[in-house]
């Protein structure tokens, strides 16, 4: 037989598959997808709810009163809040109990403007720069507390 006069052709592959409609492999990993980051946004808005319900719930129960009666009524509920972070916590008494609230914050109650709240609501008067640089520790501190971080 003479190589020639074979009847040979090109080798054809076939068409290569489209990209759309994908296989339902990636439909299944787009709609895992999909769940987890509505449940990621649900988690974060359902966390920032919370926040600013805790925030409004500080400021409402701060706001009323002298300073040192907004003094003692922020230890009331970092009182509350370290209960609800740490059962027995709330008993702890002067320095102990600025420890414990200082947590992972370095020294913003021991030796900042947080150890206020140790006798800031027995005083006549209170500063009210001292007054607000204690709020505001306190209120981030409270916050803390109640996210249980």
């Amino acid at each position: 037989m003479d190589p020639a006069s074979l009847p040979l052709r090109d080798v054809h592959l076939p068409p290569s598959p489209p990209w759309w409609p994908p296989a339902p492999g990636w439909w299944w990993l787009a709609a895992a997808l999909l769940l987890l980051a509505c449940g990621w946004a649900g988690w974060h808005l359902w966390r920032a709810a919370c926040r600013r319900r805790w925030l409004r719930w500080f400021d409402a129960d701060t706001s009323h009163g002298t300073l040192p009666e907004q003094l003692a009524a922020m230890s009331v509920l970092l009182r509350r809040a370290a209960r609800h972070r740490r059962p027995g916590s709330e008993l702890l008494q002067g320095d102990e109990w600025l420890r414990f609230l200082d947590g992972a914050r370095g020294q913003a109650f021991s030796a900042g403007a947080g150890s206020l709240l140790l006798d800031g609501g027995f005083r006549l008067q209170l500063d009210p720069s001292a007054f607000a640089a204690a709020r505001a520790v306190a209120r981030a501190r409270f916050l803390e507390l109640m996210e249980g971080r």
